[in-house]
């Protein structure tokens, strides 16, 4: 099994992660201070060279303003219209 963090849904899950963002009209520093840390670690958690799990991904969404619910459904939407 190849390491997700390489795969294309994980890429997809990023892009939808910064897509989310933008959307809000949020910086990364905006989300950065929202969640307590430095835009450094916003800024690797979008492109990939910092993994986050479900609990980081949820305040994520709390910091960005979308519910996680909302997030998980356009994100599997987003993943089923690319395959």
């Amino acid at each position: 099994m190849e390491k997700s963090i390489f795969t294309k849904e994980y890429a997809i899950f990023l892009s939808h992660l910064r897509a989310a963002r933008k959307t809000a009209g949020l910086t990364q520093e905006q989300v950065a201070e929202r969640l307590g840390q430095t835009q450094s670690f916003v800024s690797k958690c979008e492109r990939g060279e910092r993994r986050i799990d479900v609990v980081e991904l949820r305040a994520f969404c709390q910091a960005i303003g979308i519910s996680f619910a909302d997030f998980i459904q356009e994100l599997e939407t987003a993943m089923q219209q690319r395959y």
